[in-house]
């Protein structure tokens, strides 16, 4: 059965699940675990993307992020690929360090974002890493420590997340603990990460509450939400995909919004390949990186080599590209 596609857009809050191939480690002691923490922040902090949660256990992670200027995809596969090749140079080993794809579920924020903070950040509780609240608060490979104060992180959304518990810090730090505390009897929540239809009706309970009843739920495995909230974002979904069909049906590829960026600078289209720093041309490039990545789905990595640039490079043009489309109101009318 052929893989579903990512579901993303900026805005969008995803619970990320990164496991290791055949269920082996993808940390095997501190060096690794620092390693990633600060890859992950940097790549956050490149991409300005809100981290509202997160741990690491000894052979997955769990991630709490919130797209912003670069989509989710290419800001694992940096975090990702970084990090296997760290761990396979540092380990000597060869192979695929992650089993298969990373889970990404795309979740209903208002519903879910404090439940999923409180699920990952007592993942090593329940994991028996840590053995009570005081030393999970003490673990440096959690978020949780971070929004209690024990441990500064700049690119960890604590502040935020302390906002729906109180305005007073010192109250919403021991109200964010009390609800924490209440977590703990619930154990594993197969609802929170298992089939699409138990989150989109609210859990198991709910689930068998409908059994016998004609009533039906919108559900998607990628998705955690209701069942209103699943179908706007599988509809959004598929308008956007309609729409990379429909340009791709007129003719619309790399040349031709080359040749309408071109027009819409002023300059020959031949210049907008050139490696120059000319304000003309650099705008140009982010913003034919940016439509072709957004509207026709092209990599970043096809662009880079087009370029003759660095993947990141590529990604800043991509962010640069979108704030001018956005200041301006430019659009790629189909013709």
């Amino acid at each position: 059965m052929p893989r579903q596609a990512r579901i993303d857009a900026p805005g969008a809050l995803h619970h990320i699940i990164v496991r290791g191939i055949e269920k082996k480690p993808i940390f095997r002691d501190d060096a690794d675990r620092d390693n990633f923490v600060e890859r992950l922040a940097a790549t956050l902090e490149d991409g300005e993307t809100p981290c509202y949660a997160w741990a690491l256990m000894p052979n997955h992670a769990h991630l709490l992020l919130k797209t912003a200027l670069v989509p989710i995809t290419v800001l694992m596969r940096r975090l990702l690929t970084g990090h296997a090749i760290y761990f396979n140079k540092r380990h000597r080993r060869h192979g695929y360090l992650f089993q298969n794809r990373y889970k990404s579920i795309l979740c209903q924020e208002e519903e879910y974002l404090l439940e999923l903070v409180r699920y990952i950040h007592l993942n090593p509780l329940r994991g028996c890493i840590t053995n009570d609240l005081k030393e999970l608060g003490k673990f440096p490979y959690s978020g949780h420590s971070a929004v209690i104060g024990n441990v500064a992180r700049d690119w960890q959304q604590s502040e935020y997340v302390l906002g729906f518990f109180g305005k007073r810090k010192s109250a919403a730090r021991k109200a964010y603990l009390r609800f924490i505390e209440k977590g703990i009897p619930l154990g594993k929540r197969p609802e929170l990460t298992g089939g699409g239809l138990v989150r989109s009706v609210g859990g198991w309970t709910a689930l068998k509450a409908l059994r016998g009843s004609k009533y039906r739920m919108a559900s998607d495995e990628r998705i955690l939400g209701d069942g209103d909230f699943v179908e706007a974002v599988l509809k959004e979904a598929n308008e956007q995909m309609e729409r990379k069909y429909r340009l791709a049906a007129d003719g619309f590829d790399l040349n031709r919004i080359a040749q309408k960026v071109a027009d819409l600078v002023n300059i020959p289209v031949e210049s907008v390949w050139e490696k120059s720093r000319r304000p003309q041309v650099v705008m140009a490039r982010d913003l034919i990186s940016y439509w072709a990545n957004l509207e026709l789905g092209i990599s970043m990595t096809t662009l880079a080599k087009r370029f003759g640039l660095s993947q990141p490079a590529v990604s800043m043009a991509v962010r640069r590209g979108e704030k001018l489309v956005r200041k301006n109101n430019y659009s790629l009318q189909i013709q």
